[in-house]
């Protein structure tokens, strides 16, 4: 008995099974752009998590300089008060002062003391003042205005800096150092103090080091500013804000201020031996512009990205599903017994298809093998390619400072790179000579060869030979035409090798000298050229590099095992 099922029924329950239950019955172009959303979300979710851990990194690093730069301002603070300090124990011991001569020691002080911005004064218990050098002897003299600072010194005995106040001679903001006198050093005085204004300091506050839109100040013991600089700048003698004053915990770090919009990063530092702090403080979003820039780009590139992935998805599946549905009809018709000539579609494996399937079997697997060794070949050449040009990008990114100086970096080397895999593929992939690959880098650097000169027994390099000593000779010719020998119409350059016996077997030596050019000198900075001239051309031969950089010419040599040149030691597959 014949049994006879309905058309497409015996493919429905094949398709029934396994993985196929988790896919919905759907369009083509569904599946095509749900494919490149699913190619590209994955990645940029990486990226994205690269770019949080970086941002915590940064944060992390900003927090951290933040307290450098408060404790670099607190260090000059501190100096300027040491010397302050050294300067009251100088006067401390002068002859006029023990001796009682008020007169001559204020001649004496004036004089030393006018080519800077302090001030002395001598002061007894009470804190009236016995000498002034902002006022000429003999004019009377008032009160002292910060008598609490004066009793402070004198209960510890110690040198002292004071809050800023006001002061009724100077009428200006101003702080004291006071350092208390005893009888030896003086019969009249308790203490003598140097002033100085609070708009001296300014200079140490300096916004030029902190990131834009950031501030600083100085502070003294009752939390009021002594002087700041910057956007936030604040008024000598108002007091700081209280909000900021909770987070400076401990003596030197930074703290983000909670309250803050936008959030506020505080950095701090205690001035040791002193009552004075040092603060640095400013938006964390104007720090991080740059990381902030960096994820608006991913963003919107993403976005764009995606959406030109979607249309192209959408219109590729138009295209296949027009091709499909011809071959569909097509094999209906040969599944009908019909003979029927072979479609032609817009797409070149459909053709195949059609022509497979009004061919016998043997034509078509015959095809089908052509095809699969076809893709297995590009997909080697294309990942030995792209390894070469991501490790290249790697290595030129750590150089480059920013964007154009990297296209400008990669762009080259990228032509230099598209030579040689131009000049292998006219090749059928089996190699090119050396002299030729010499010739091809020279010519792309320099627009000629005429002052290169070539010595040597000419030999086929396998592919990988010529894709990494290409990167070579393109680096060494981009250096000569910048500061070598290409760079002068005298100069020249010999490219010159041989093969020698070493222990391990044949060695190749390949020397490229340069003369007539300007004095060479040894460069500073070793740039990414200089990486791929030495380190990668000795890691990609097995072998070792030499670089002498002579007055008259540079000299590269390269010494490698000749097996690392041959064809026969190619792994393209040939």
């Amino acid at each position: 008995m014949l049994l006879t099922f309905p058309r497409g029924t015996l493919a429905r329950s094949r398709a029934s099974g396994g993985l196929s239950r988790f896919f919905p019955t759907t369009s083509l172009g569904i599946y095509l752009m749900a494919m490149a959303a699913l190619t590209i979300l994955p990645f940029l979710g990486f990226v994205v998590f690269l770019l949080v851990q970086l941002e915590n990194g940064e944060r992390a690093t900003l927090r951290r300089e933040t307290a450098q730069d408060a404790q670099v301002i607190g260090r000059s603070v501190e100096r300027r008060l040491q010397e302050m300090a050294t300067t009251l124990r100088l006067l401390s011991t002068s002859p006029e002062l023990k001796s009682g001569d008020l007169v001559a020691f204020q001649d004496r002080t004036a004089s030393s003391l006018r080519a800077s911005s302090l001030y002395l004064l001598l002061v007894d218990r009470q804190g009236e003042q016995l000498m002034n050098t902002r006022v000429p002897p003999g004019k009377p003299l008032q009160r002292m205005s910060n008598v609490p600072a004066l009793q402070s010194a004198l209960s510890s005995g110690q040198i002292e800096v004071s809050d800023i106040f006001f002061g009724a001679t100077s009428q200006r903001w101003v702080f004291n150092v006071t350092t208390p006198l005893t009888r030896d050093q003086s019969p009249n005085a308790a203490a003598m103090i140097l002033a100085q204004d609070a708009g001296d300091l300014s200079s140490m506050t300096a916004t030029d080091a902190l990131p834009p839109g950031w501030s600083a100040a100085i502070i003294d013991a009752n939390g009021d500013v002594v002087v700041s600089s910057g956007p936030d700048n604040q008024p000598s003698g108002t007091p700081f804000p209280k909000e900021m004053v909770d987070v400076m915990t401990g003596g030197n770090d930074s703290a983000v201020v909670p309250e803050s919009d936008p959030q506020t990063l505080v950095g701090y530092y205690r001035i040791p031996g002193w009552s004075w702090r040092t603060v640095t403080w400013g938006p964390i979003s104007s720090a991080q512009e740059t990381l902030m820039s960096t994820w608006r780009r991913l963003f919107f590139g993403s976005s764009i990205l995606l959406v030109l992935s979607l249309l192209v998805a959408w219109a590729v599946a138009q295209q296949l599903r027009r091709s499909v549905r011809q071959i569909t009809a097509m094999a209906e018709q040969i599944g009908e017994g019909e003979i029927v000539s072979p479609v032609v579609t817009k797409i070149t494996e459909a053709n195949q298809v059609a022509i497979a399937l009004s061919n016998a079997s043997f034509d078509r697997r015959q095809a089908e093998d052509r095809v699969h060794l076809v893709l297995n070949e590009l997909v080697h050449r294309t990942t030995n390619i792209l390894t070469l040009v991501q490790s290249m990008m790697r290595q030129i990114s750590r150089k480059s400072s920013n964007m154009e100086e990297f296209q400008a970096a990669i762009g080259g080397r990228l032509s230099g790179l598209a030579r040689s895999i131009e000049a292998l593929a006219r090749e059928q992939w089996v190699g090119i000579p050396l002299s030729q690959l010499v010739n091809l880098q020279l010519s792309t650097v320099a627009g000629s060869c005429d002052r290169v000169t070539l010595v040597g027994r000419d030999f086929t390099l396998n592919t990988q030979a010529v894709q990494n000593l290409g990167l070579v000779f393109y680096e060494l010719g981009t250096n000569s035409v910048k500061y070598g020998a290409l760079s002068t119409p005298s100069g020249r350059i010999l490219v010159k090798w041989h093969i020698a016996e070493g222990d391990l077997g044949p060695m190749l030596e390949i020397c490229w000298a340069e003369s007539g050019g300007p004095p060479v000198e040894e460069p500073h900075r070793r740039g990414f050229g200089t990486t791929i001239i030495e380190r990668h051309a000795a890691s990609a031969f097995g072998g070792k590099v030499e670089l002498h950089y002579r007055r008259d010419g540079m000299t590269w040599i390269l010494k490698a095992p000749f097996r690392a040149f041959e064809i026969e030691n190619d792994q393209s597959g040939h």
